[in-house]
């Protein structure tokens, strides 16, 4: 990997709220159907990662460990059905004010950290926008900061994706080894996480095998 981390934790947390202050003029311009519209994340609405978001921005050891056991230990599905019930009980309108509540927040779940934070609004907001047709710019060094926190702990794709050399285009950021692929940093964290979306702006003589595997 070359390159490091250009932000602060504090500009981290800067840029957490303004993520959160853009998603909220995004989310206010939907009609209420659009909140119903499935997401980049397979059997969620939109209101669903909303709801995800708003639990995310205040999170608590014993709501963790409540809705782990209530999923009988399977965090990823805790996640989601918690997301899930708190979406079908509020309205957009009360999601909107919870989100508004949360803007400035600086917490995290236990074992995570800024970057992280940082990381979920950055592919959230793409998750929700997409489907929609609505182009969401993604700032390039929050981007770049997500990118080496998921490359430092081995999350989502980035093992399998170690086969290949990736290169963000806007930044100074790379990292793997193996056939070339480039693009902007918005568009390879897409690609890190799990998200089709995206691929259409990458470049290099391993795009044609990504979607073979």
């Amino acid at each position: 990997m070359t390159g490091s981390a250009t932000m602060t934790t504090d500009q981290m947390w800067r840029a957490v709220a303004a993520e959160r202050a853009s998603l909220i003029e995004l989310l206010e311009t939907l009609p209420e159907s659009d909140w119903n519209h499935g997401s980049l994340c397979e059997g969620w609405r939109v209101r669903d990662v909303v709801a995800h978001i708003v639990l995310s921005a205040n999170p608590g050891l014993g709501w963790i460990l409540v809705n782990v056991l209530r999923a009988r230990g399977n965090f990823d599905r805790a996640i989601r059905e918690t997301a899930i019930r708190l979406a079908d009980r509020t309205t957009p309108t009360q999601l909107l004010a919870a989100l508004r509540e949360g803007i400035a927040l600086r917490s995290t779940p236990i074992g995570t950290t800024a970057a992280d934070r940082l990381m979920d609004l950055l592919v959230h907001g793409q998750d929700i926008a997409v489907p929609l047709g609505i182009t969401r710019q993604m700032p390039v060094d929050a981007a770049r900061s997500a990118l080496e926190r998921i490359w430092a702990t081995n999350g989502f794709r980035s093992r399998e994706l170690s086969r290949y050399h990736l290169v963000a285009t806007d930044t100074g950021w790379a990292a793997g080894s193996g056939p070339l692929v480039e693009g902007p940093a918005a568009a390879l964290l897409l690609l890190v996480t799990g998200r089709r979306a995206g691929q259409e702006h990458l470049t290099g003589g391993g795009v044609p095998r990504l979607n073979t595997q």
